[in-house]
């Protein structure tokens, strides 16, 4: 990972709440022959005092054999994007740049019994089905063959965090009539993820005056 400046490390806390809202990340470790990577849902845990990542993997997925309890894992978890152009700004000569938002969390990971697929599944769904308007949908209603034969068919893996490293790049560094211009900029954009970008940017820096027409 790059070193960021000061301003643009998220603090830990905040980095896992991220990290908790987002639920899907990429997990990452190397072998013999170099990294290998998976695009996964996650479900935070606390334990012991400790961060537990759980996530679950198909059974032939090569990164199943690496979580040995020794071998490091890493999980990006990334956010919204956007290209800035250097003319949006309200003052001359910036760069034309990137902001975002990503959280790395890592640690040793451990492959758990398969009698935990169930309780991992359970969990994962409640996070999930929690954040739509309707009433959840458990593993419960499915029909019991077909739900056993799909649990059969994962691996459910701990990643027991012992770093985390936050990174937001949204012109902490800029001046306020900046600010005020890109996230003026970003509020009008097609894309949902620029406008969420604008509203983060908005929280950072209350009291400006916003153009949120």
């Amino acid at each position: 990972m790059h070193v960021l400046r000061p301003q643009f490390r998220i603090e830990e806390q905040r980095a896992l709440e991220f990290a908790g809202r987002r639920g899907f990340g990429v997990i990452v470790a190397a072998d013999a022959n170099g990294p290998c990577a998976s695009h996964v849902p996650f479900v935070l845990d606390r334990r012991d005092g400790r961060t537990i990542v759980q996530i679950h993997l198909t059974a032939n997925n090569p990164l199943v054999e690496l979580a040995d309890g020794v071998r490091r894992f890493l999980l990006i978890v990334a956010g919204d994007d956007a290209y800035i152009s250097n003319d949006w700004y309200s003052s001359s000569d910036n760069v034309s740049t990137w902001l975002y938002e990503a959280v790395h969390l890592s640690g040793v990971a451990h492959l758990r019994a398969q009698d935990d697929n169930r309780g991992h599944g359970d969990a994962l769904l409640a996070v999930a089905e929690a954040r739509l308007p309707k009433q959840p949908w458990a593993l419960a209603q499915m029909e019991p063959g077909k739900r056993e034969s799909m649990l059969a068919a994962i691996r459910v893996v701990d990643l027991v965090v012992d770093q985390v490293e936050g990174q937001a790049k949204l012109n902490q560094h800029k001046s306020d009539a900046d600010h005020v211009a890109i996230a003026g900029r970003l509020a009008r954009s097609e894309e949902s993820g620029h406008r969420r970008l604008a509203r983060t940017m908005r929280a950072l820096r209350p009291g400006l005056d916003y153009d949120i027409s």
